[in-house]
């Protein structure tokens, strides 16, 4: 199969170039630089130039493709919004491109958008009368699903590790670094899902490799919910500061604009991305992966 995949050189991206490469499916990547073009060549990748605000070069690639992995994502936070209503815009035209053919669209969505008080997130659930305006991206699944394309999604957790990670948890590592003191707020029972990055990138080729029903949900999960104050105390250990918990005024003058996903708890589970796909994580769990040199060296070199 050729594969469209966008974010081709990201760090979830670029791994799951790796694993369709290596499943012999060929990739065309989307790049908006020459030096992405060397990586996707390196990689073994076709290249197709073009990015998230020329929807008519992400047709251009849909176009040429057998199916799509659509992983890219402008995770700039001052324009959030702006960046949720792109992706709704992106997803119906790759939508609009595929339909009637039964060619493969996955998409990237997050866990942190569902809201279940406190109960494990299941594949089930869906972002109703959420705040979050990342709950665009799914209201655009549900809406090519219902004209018939085969599309399924793919949420994230709030943590995607590996080597090279520049994800949630080495921006709780720069602020605990800033900061002299690696905190939690109040008892730091809440909890985060984790995944490594070469499962994920492992359970996005499964995903696009089964005919699933259109609008079926996976979950990328290796811990269902690893406790915030855990996460908190191998930074801690590893910068050599105190770990200490903050009440919840305080935590928000720590943890500043981060203090909303550091006070996230949304444990979620996979059984039902086990049972369709037969996948369960196979590389370090989060806590074990962050804990050691490797992955602290890894963040520091990119500052």
């Amino acid at each position: 199969m050729k594969v469209f995949v966008t974010g081709a050189t990201g760090f979830i991206g670029s791994a799951i170039v790796t694993e369709l490469i290596a499943n012999g499916h060929q990739v065309l990547g989307l790049t908006r630089s020459e030096s992405g073009a060397a990586a996707l060549l390196a990689a073994g990748a076709e290249v197709h130039f073009g990015d998230l605000e020329d929807i008519d070069s992400l047709r251009e690639g849909a176009a040429k493709s057998d199916g799509i992995i659509h992983t890219a994502f402008n995770h700039d936070f001052s324009k959030f919004k702006d960046s949720t209503e792109n992706d709704r815009k992106i997803i119906e035209a790759l939508g609009n491109e595929l339909l009637g053919s039964n060619r493969p669209l996955i998409v990237t969505s997050g866990i942190g958008i569902i809201r279940t008080e406190g109960k494990l997130i299941t594949e089930d659930d869906r972002a109703k009368n959420s705040a979050n305006p990342r709950v665009a991206t799914e209201e655009a699944v549900d809406a090519v699903a219902a004209k018939g394309v085969r599309v399924a999604v793919v949420r994230l957790p709030p943590s995607v590790h590996d080597n090279g990670d520049h994800g949630f948890i080495p921006m709780l590592i720069n602020i605990a670094k800033e900061k002299g003191i690696s905190a939690y707020k109040n008892e730091g029972n809440n909890r985060w899902p984790a995944v490594h990055r070469l499962d994920a990138a492992r359970l996005f080729r499964l995903a696009l490799e089964k005919n699933a029903e259109p609008g079926t949900r996976f979950h990328a999960v290796g811990d269902e919910g690893v406790l915030f104050r855990d996460i908190a105390a191998v930074v801690g250990k590893r910068l050599n500061i105190p770990v200490e918990s903050k009440t919840a005024e305080d935590a928000d003058a720590y943890f500043g604009w981060f203090a909303h996903f550091a006070a996230m708890d949304c444990p979620a589970s996979y059984e039902q991305t086990r049972k369709m796909l037969g996948w369960t994580a196979q590389h370090p769990d989060l806590l074990a992966d962050i804990d050691r040199e490797g992955y602290f060296d890894t963040i520091f070199k990119k500052q």
